[in-house]
C-alpha cells in the first residue's frame, strides 16, 4: 500500500479528461456520425461493430446498447446491431482456414447489405483486420465510421468518418472511445424519439 500515490490517481484522471476534451476538435465528424447512424436506422439498415482486444469489448458493449436498451427510462424498439467479434466459431474458423486479417471482412461480406453501416474501433488505426473490413465496406459501397487513436493510422484513409483521439496512451484512448460511443448513441436516440412522425415507430412499451 505504501507504493500507492494519490498524485498518480489525479494524473490519470486528468489524462482521461484531456483525451475526452480533445474530442471537441472532432465535433463536425461526431455530428456527421450521429446523422449517418440516424439515417441508417430510419432506412431499416443494420449497424456492424468490430474491434480487437479492449476495442472488441467496446464494440460488443455498444451493439448491446442498441439491441437492448441504452437508458433505463427510455423504452423503444430494438435497433439492429451486429458485433462481428461475438462468434468464436466463425472467428476461429476464419483465422484457421483463411487468415486472422479476414475475421471481420469475411462475415461482413456475407451479412452486410445496402443501407447498412460499419463502425470500427481501433486505438492504433493500423490493425490489419480493421483495414480489411473497411476496404470491404468500400467495395460494397457501405459507409463507415471509425473511432481511432494516435494519428488515426491507415484506417482513417478508408473510413468515411474517422474520429481520432490524438493521444498516445491506449488506456486513455479507450476511455474516450466508450464515452464517445455512448454520447453518439444517446444523441442519435434523442433525435429519433424527438421526431413526432417517428415516435410510434421508435418508442414502445416493453412488456
Amino acid at each position: 500500500m505504501k507504493n500507492l500515490n494519490k498524485k498518480n490517481f489525479i494524473k490519470a484522471i486528468n489524462q482521461s479528461n484531456e483525451a475526452k476534451l480533445s474530442l471537441l476538435k472532432n465535433y463536425d465528424q461526431i455530428k456527421n456520425a450521429i446523422i449517418l447512424i440516424k439515417e441508417t436506422l430510419l432506412k431499416g439498415g443494420k449497424l456492424f461493430f468490430c474491434g480487437n482486444g479492449g476495442s472488441a469489448a467496446d464494440a460488443q458493449h455498444l451493439a448491446a446498447e442498441l439491441l437492448i436498451r441504452l437508458r433505463p427510462k427510455i423504452n423503444r424498439r430494438a435497433f439492429p446491431a451486429i458485433c462481428l467479434t461475438m462468434d468464436p466459431s466463425t472467428l476461429t474458423a476464419c483465422a484457421n482456414d483463411y487468415d486472422f486479417n479476414k475475421v471481420f471482412s469475411r462475415p461482413f461480406e456475407a451479412l452486410a447489405k445496402k443501407n447498412d453501416l460499419l463502425i470500427t474501433i481501433s486505438t492504433s488505426g493500423n490493425s490489419k483486420n480493421i483495414i480489411e473490413v473497411l476496404k470491404k465496406s468500400k467495395q460494397k459501397k457501405i459507409k463507415s465510421i471509425s473511432m481511432l487513436g494516435f494519428n488515426g493510422g491507415n484506417a482513417k484513409k478508408y473510413s468515411n468518418i474517422p474520429i481520432i483521439i490524438k493521444n498516445n496512451n491506449v488506456a486513455r484512448i479507450q476511455e474516450a472511445h466508450i464515452f464517445l460511443g455512448h454520447y453518439i448513441l444517446e444523441e442519435t436516440e434523442n433525435i429519433l424519439i424527438s421526431k413526432a412522425h417517428n415516435k410510434k415507430k421508435i418508442l414502445r412499451k416493453i412488456k
